[in-house]
């Protein structure tokens, strides 16, 4: 039985790492479809681009994961069914279940690896991953002068370069305007040619500009605007510095977003969680006794009956009947404009309860995922294991299309969970476990009929299956 535990595991686990780095790279590559607009153009050192989608892959491992487990344990049983292997087995008098035992306790393993992965190592992913992500978008794009075009990428300067030389460093008719003083277009270098070149601690682009003018309105004299005096000023050589420090990748501190639920493990979440909820209670409180002393007449009312006595109603005089009209429409403004006072006041309450809600539902839903995506890989064995020893086909043809198919059930029902969650509409345990509930009747059921060897898609079994209930065909069965 140990080389049957041996065979069964070497033909399991090289297929789940196959589908595990196929599934995890077309999720990178997705990722990259997304954000290549903030990638491309802004010179990014090789290592820079090989961390951020090493973290990238980090994050995307709660979705290869659960597809690799179950596109593996088909293609597995499928492969032994096609080739007989699972037949002679079970001649042997090998069950199923025997058979599937080392790849369930597999199973039982890589599921807890999957819970200390959400717990730990993800928390920490998406902080390097969303951190680094946030200062390569920030940054800005490299320096790349044209010819004939104004470029305003440094700050404080237009520079406008009439022609570039073929060894990329000389450039001919140069116009460059300093706008450091933030008073408009009031000085302007021109020269004839020049030179590019960075300085030895690569901080600064430096321009040798030769045969040039500078030009500029000497707006710090008295009386600028009524004289406009102007000074222009020849120079056979000359030095301009820009200052590149923009350019380059500024780290933001990690610390800033560690306060994000995607960056917590679950002592965090549920002390966050906690927090959060007492925040809530608190304004609530906050909010009522402010309401209350907005309303003078509040605790003069009698609300213990379910009906309340209008007692203006009741009251049958006129109450402003004895004011002067202009005194009426004064009493009947600040009545109105009381009204919508407290209107607005009640619906920006509202609003702020429902944000704050929202992100303790957040919170709650990132915790229960931890628990949610161990038990998908569980469950999704069961789903693929007896479903390859039904269909009895190998390879990557019809697994991966049926597995996809399961795969694709899973996330719906899943994305539509946390949705519901999010918004409150359904309890967070409820929206974030509806998937694990409808894949494990499937799974059982899956299961309970490949032990028994049932013909789930011969065509022929189904249609005795369905002739029994048509009246006048039992005969012919």
């Amino acid at each position: 039985m140990k080389k049957l535990d041996v065979f069964i595991l070497k033909s399991y686990l090289g297929p789940l790492v196959m589908t595990f780095f196929i599934a995890l790279f077309i999720l990178l590559m997705q990722f990259l479809w997304k954000y290549i607009d903030d990638l491309v153009g802004k010179g990014l050192e090789w290592y820079i681009i090989i961390k951020l989608m090493f973290y990238a892959s980090s994050t995307f491992v709660p979705l290869a994961l659960p597809l690799a487990i179950l596109l593996s344990s088909l293609m597995m049983f499928g492969n032994l069914g096609e080739h007989y292997e699972l037949v002679t087995m079970k001649a042997a008098g090998i069950s199923l279940s025997r058979i599937m035992r080392p790849l369930i306790i597999v199973s039982i393993v890589i599921s807890l690896g999957a819970f200390y992965f959400a717990n730990v190592v993800l928390p920490i992913a998406n902080l390097k991953f969303l951190s680094l992500l946030f200062d390569v978008r920030e940054k800005k794009l490299a320096f790349n002068l044209k010819e004939g075009e104004f470029y305003n990428g440094i700050e404080g300067f237009v520079i406008r370069v009439g022609k570039k030389e073929k060894d990329g460093n000389t450039i001919r008719d140069i116009m460059i305007y300093d706008h450091l003083k933030r008073a408009g277009n009031v000085s302007l270098t021109t020269a004839e040619w020049g030179r590019m070149e960075l300085s030895p601690n690569k901080r600064f682009l430096v321009f040798h500009l030769y045969n040039g003018t500078n030009y500029e309105e000497r707006i710090d004299l008295r009386k600028y605007e009524s004289l406009r005096q102007f000074q222009r000023t020849r120079f056979k050589e000359q030095q301009q510095l820009f200052d590149l420090s923009t350019f380059q990748l500024t780290r933001t501190d990690e610390n800033l977003f560690k306060k994000n639920y995607e960056m917590q493990n679950i002592t965090q979440l549920s002390f966050a969680i906690d927090s959060i909820r007492g925040r809530i209670a608190d304004d609530k409180e906050n909010y009522s006794r402010a309401y209350i002393s907005n309303l003078q007449f509040f605790k003069a009312l009698d609300t213990t009956n379910r009906k309340v006595i209008d007692s203006v109603a009741r009251f049958k005089a006129d109450l402003i009947g004895n004011f002067k009209p202009g005194e009426r429409y004064t009493i009947l403004e600040t009545a109105r404009n009381g009204a919508v006072s407290l209107r607005d006041n009640i619906e920006t309450n509202k609003n702020n309860l429902y944000v704050t809600s929202k992100l303790v539902h957040k919170h709650e839903i990132v915790y229960h995922k931890k628990f949610s995506f161990s038990i998908a890989c569980f469950l999704l064995f069961f789903i693929g294991a007896p479903l390859g020893a039904i269909i009895r086909k190998g390879g990557l043809g019809m697994p991966a299309v049926v597995s996809t198919l399961f795969f694709i059930l899973f996330w719906i029902i899943s994305f539509i969970g946390e949705k519901y969650a999010a918004e409150g509409a359904v309890p967070v345990w409820q929206g974030m476990w509806i998937s694990s509930v409808v894949l494990l009747p499937i799974g059982v059921f899956l299961t309970v009929k490949a032990t028994n060897d049932a013909s789930l898609f011969d065509l022929e079994a189904w249609e005795k299956f369905f002739l029994k209930f048509l009246p006048g065909k039992t005969r012919n069965i």
